[in-house]
């Protein structure tokens, strides 16, 4: 595995070309029959056994963020082209927040069953999970676009984070007389990758024949074998790291995570709901850190720059430059592998409120609030949305979600008869595509799964 450091800056970026995968399908909490519905509240139980197809029973594809390929690609003359090409007018720069998101969840259900015993109801399942979330500063966009139209670029709060684990988890939810049903889960996480990359500081003062900066940042990274390359820059004569990698593979670290969950039901109308997931760590085997040390100057003539655009130094060339070398840019010091380090996992709260309509008590409409906590990476939202369970084989949902990413529009459509389990839903209905098939506004997602209930 080859990572180089300027591909890991520019990541953020490239997220948009991949589909990540969410975690949980919101669109789902409210849906009768919905064989994974125990992975949103624990409380929550299914009328059936099941056993899932396995590397099938549950699968999400998504993407999010406030800043999406539109705003990246072009069409200038026919032809698919980046912001940076010159007939891009600077003025889509307006459209770009002073901090974008952009970010993704994985799980991939391996195996997952779930069966009534101990006078309850209880799940067994085997995940593979991970996440990648990033934040992306607007000066960096305006550096790479703007040159020498501003002398000084402050490029802060630059930051990647990833993570991949295994989990184990154990369900069990039972009923409390009449009104309450509680649940729980206990989960043995498998750690597999860590990287949390912060570029804190790169305040940039450009000039013609030569530039300063003043760096600061630090990358952790937890993956089993890896080492850290560096190379000499020859417009400092200062070693820095310009890539990583890693010559095994396997298990990083260990740790364990509980899920809790909670359901009053006061009257057959109203069901409420409330539920917290992953709350637990992951130790680490190794913390593998490269760091600037605190802020960094130094000044170089490594580049010059000319408006001229037939001169060999044009100021468009010398920016691609600067751009290939970002990492050697921030100069980052290979200190080492600093031992075992502890993290914690991004957990979520979920909250929910629905009520059936007393003349037909089929369809009911619900309210949803989800929080996943994961530090600068926090985000919330809001869903609203009415279901309707006209026969028992079929329960549908339609909703419309608001929060950090912005408004979207989700559905779920789930079959559940004995011996057969299909569903298939979005929690962010796919607006307009690229060629191939990517949302324009990054935030897109799939949902399907097949299950054997009985």
């Amino acid at each position: 595995m080859n990572k180089y450091i300027k591909t890991a800056i520019l990541s953020a970026t490239a997220v948009l070309s991949f589909g990540a995968v969410a975690q949980n399908t919101n669109s789902a909490y409210f849906i009768e029959g919905y064989t994974h519905r125990h992975e949103l509240n624990p409380a929550f139980g299914n009328e059936k056994n099941y056993i899932s197809i396995p590397a099938v029973g549950n699968i999400n594809a998504a993407m999010r963020g406030t800043i999406g390929l539109e705003n990246i690609f072009y069409n200038v003359d026919g032809q698919t082209t980046t912001f940076l090409n010159p007939a891009v007018d600077a003025s889509f720069l307006n459209d770009i927040n002073d901090l974008s998101r952009l970010g993704g969840d994985m799980n991939f259900s391996l195996m997952s069953a779930g069966f009534k015993a101990f006078n309850g109801y209880n799940t067994v399942s085997i995940n593979v999970k991970g996440n990648i979330n990033s934040l992306i500063p607007k000066t960096l966009f305006s550096f790479m676009k703007e040159g020498l139209e501003n002398k000084t670029y402050d490029i802060s709060n630059f930051d990647i984070h990833t993570d991949v684990y295994g989990e184990i988890a154990l369900g069990h939810s039972h009923q409390l007389g009449d009104k309450w049903r509680i649940g729980g889960a206990v989960k043995f996480i498998l750690g597999g990758a860590n990287v949390d990359a912060r570029f804190n500081k790169a305040q940039l003062t450009l000039g013609e024949d030569a530039w300063s900066a003043v760096t600061n940042a630090e990358i952790q990274a937890s993956v089993k074998g890896l080492n850290y390359e560096t190379e000499i820059n020859e417009a400092t004569n200062h070693e820095y790291v310009s890539g990583m990698e890693a010559d095994e593979s396997g298990l990083n670290g260990f740790g364990m995570a509980v899920d809790l969950g909670a359901e009053f039901k006061p009257n057959k109308y109203w069901s409420i709901s409330v539920a917290l997931l992953d709350l637990g760590y992951i130790k680490w085997n190794n913390n593998m850190v490269a760091s600037t040390g605190g802020d960094k100057s130094f000044t170089t003539d490594a580049y010059s720059f000319s408006v001229d655009a037939d001169a060999p130094n044009f100021i468009g060339d010398e920016l691609e430059k600067m751009v290939d070398d970002l990492s050697a840019i921030y100069e980052l010091e290979d200190k080492g592998d600093m031992g075992p380090r502890t993290t914690a996992l991004a957990a979520t709260l979920n909250i929910g409120a629905e009520f059936a309509l007393p003349v037909y008590d089929k369809l009911k409409f619900g309210l949803l609030n989800s929080t996943r906590f994961q530090g600068d990476y926090t985000w919330t939202e809001f869903r609203l949305g009415a279901n309707i369970n006209p026969v028992k084989p079929l329960s549908l949902g339609a909703n419309v979600a608001v929060g950090t990413y912005g408004w979207g529009f989700g559905w779920m459509a789930n079959v559940n008869v004995t011996g057969f389990n299909l569903f298939l839903g979005m929690d962010r209905t796919l607006g307009k595509l690229t060629k191939e098939g990517l949302p324009l506004s990054s935030n897109g997602s799939v949902n399907l799964g097949v299950n054997i209930p009985f």
